[in-house]
């Protein structure tokens, strides 16, 4: 029997955004769309089978260390980034700003989507959730160019909305546009704090 579930939830690509020169800034560029291999979407800088690691699993490994390359892709929901800015007092929100790479509608409470779960493209990509993408400061810098005044409210405001990091399972193609379906593993509570 199949352990992960399709689910009735169907949402849409509404951005698609690249960032080819991260030593500049986080932030993204929009494209209609991207090819996506085994490696990431094609041109992007958090791209690769493998990376340095880095503050994210300090608590793992020595940072710097060769890991496998969980965070090909960031992705953000159109849902969570208006409740984002209602927070920050602030009028909209873009993708490009928080350096995502692909911006979503239509999966209710998005951050909140497990671990493992599939993001299932129309154009045959399809993405593994690793973890929620916890907020920093970076984004708030960015904002902070267009709300001057508005941008430390960014890292207490996106908690729990910031979205998630995911990597490629399947290589395809993704639009603006495309339709994308969500599949989940089963979900249970593991009580890691127990004695013993």
């Amino acid at each position: 029997m199949p352990i992960l579930r399709p689910t009735k939830i169907t949402g849409r690509a509404e951005a698609i955004a690249i960032n080819g020169d991260l030593k500049t800034d986080l932030s993204t560029e929009r494209v209609e769309s991207v090819p996506v291999t085994y490696a990431g979407f094609e041109g992007d800088d958090h791209g690769g089978l493998t990376r340095e690691s880095c503050v994210r699993v300090r608590a793992q490994y020595k940072q710097g260390t060769e890991i496998r390359n969980v965070r090909q892709v960031s992705i953000v929901s159109t849902e969570d980034l208006a409740k984002i800015a209602e927070t920050m007092e602030v009028s909209h929100l873009e993708p490009e700003w928080l350096g995502a790479n692909l911006c979503l509608s239509g999966i209710p409470d998005f951050t909140m989507v497990p671990p493992s779960s599939r993001l299932i493209f129309a154009g045959g990509a399809s993405l593994v959730v690793d973890m929620e993408n916890e907020p920093c400061k970076y984004p708030g810098m960015m904002i902070e160019v267009h709300f001057p005044g508005f941008g430390d409210r960014f890292a207490k405001s996106a908690i729990n909305l910031r979205g998630v990091t995911a990597w490629v399972e399947r290589e395809g193609t993704i639009n603006t546009g495309d339709d994308v379906t969500l599949h989940v593993p089963p979900q249970r509570i593991y009580d890691f704090c127990r004695e013993g």
